[in-house]
């Protein structure tokens, strides 16, 4: 899996491409907590290039979904392909975390 990060005003973006599984969420997770601990506090993960998420990688967004939120920050996450979407709706996560149709619609919600 590839981590890039770029920056759109106030919010981090953080864009996964490959397999968001229990092979690379640890990768993921440092990725995410390293920004989170350097004061990031808004986090938009664009899911347009990711094939895949396991249960493993569902757990390290609710982990940082609620470490945001401690801190008065948020994440949104947007653009899910028809499989990442499907895991989703049947974990509960689509209801659970604030989910984007695309990348403007979610850096608008911030």
């Amino acid at each position: 899996m590839e981590i890039k990060t770029s920056d759109a005003g106030n919010v981090k973006v953080l864009e996964f491409e490959g397999h968001l599984d229990t092979n690379t969420s640890p990768d993921a997770e440092s990725a995410i907590n390293a920004l989170i601990d350097g004061g990031t506090n808004q986090l938009l993960i664009d899911f347009s290039s990711l094939e895949y998420i396991s249960s493993a990688g569902l757990r390290v967004l609710l982990a940082t979904a609620k470490k945001l939120k401690a801190g008065n920050g948020a994440m949104r996450i947007c653009s899910l392909n028809d499989t990442v979407k499907e895991v989703f709706d049947i974990s509960g996560f689509s209801t659970i975390l604030s989910v984007s149709s695309d990348k403007d619609e979610a850096l608008a919600s911030f």
